[in-house]
């Protein structure tokens, strides 16, 4: 299998990325964006490039892939609308529709985020943002699904880019094993994330919307 991430620096692509690179069945991994992982690996190739609102520079090198595990995303606090949306709707279609037209049908997980409205009418703007990627994705000739993940527990020293969420993780760190206790449903670790990613690259899953207790159940499936 040959998989290719987008956004791999971010906290969630490292975690995905450090799984597809452990896995005996990925042969390949091409990571994209605008900056280089900084990780070296036989299987890894980077793919630099800095306007991902437009592709056509270097679809010629995404071809032949089996899945794509989009991670890149930032925050809305302080954004507009029209800039939240030019980022986090431009550069997820403009992934989704080169690759629907370099390797039609393959396997397309995007990193939404759990309460995103699939309505578009909502009140919070970042979910009615993701919900319009999300729908407009699962138009697309794709085997798209979509990850709503809610609290992620970076694991084997992966950190946030965000300063703001380290020092959250590193407050609520001694709390976790009690949260995920009384608050499963809320809790995922990068881990279980790029496990899951893989599991529904390798097979699909039952629904193409997966909230936490989907991408646990995805993540415990074995590769």
């Amino acid at each position: 299998m040959k998989v290719m991430v987008f956004g791999a620096t971010g906290m969630v692509g490292q975690g995905v990325l450090r799984e597809c690179l452990l896995a005996d069945d990925v042969e390949a991994v091409a990571a994209v964006g605008r900056r280089g992982s900084g990780q070296s690996h036989p299987k890894l190739t980077e793919i630099v490039h800095q306007d991902l609102s437009d592709l056509s520079a270097i679809e010629d090198r995404l071809g032949g892939y089996d899945g794509c595990f989009f991670t890149l995303g930032v925050s809305s606090v302080g954004m507009t609308e029209t800039d939240y949306e030019r980022v986090t709707y431009g550069f997820t279609i403009a992934a989704g529709e080169t690759l629907a037209r370099v390797n039609p049908g393959m396997t397309f997980v995007y990193v939404s985020g759990q309460g995103t409205d699939s309505s578009e009418k909502g009140g919070a703007m970042w979910a009615r943002v993701k919900g319009r990627t999300e729908n407009a994705l699962l138009r697309l000739p794709l085997e798209a699904y979509m990850f709503r993940p809610g609290i992620i527990q970076p694991l084997d020293g992966i950190r946030s880019r965000t300063a703001l969420y380290n020092a959250l993780y590193t407050v609520l760190g001694p709390l976790v094993p009690v949260l995920r206790v009384v608050a499963p449903n809320q809790f995922l670790t990068t881990r279980q994330i790029g496990q899951a990613m893989l599991n529904v690259a390798r097979r699909g899953y039952k629904t193409r919307v997966l909230e936490v207790r989907d991408i646990r159940e995805a993540a415990l499936s074995g590769p």
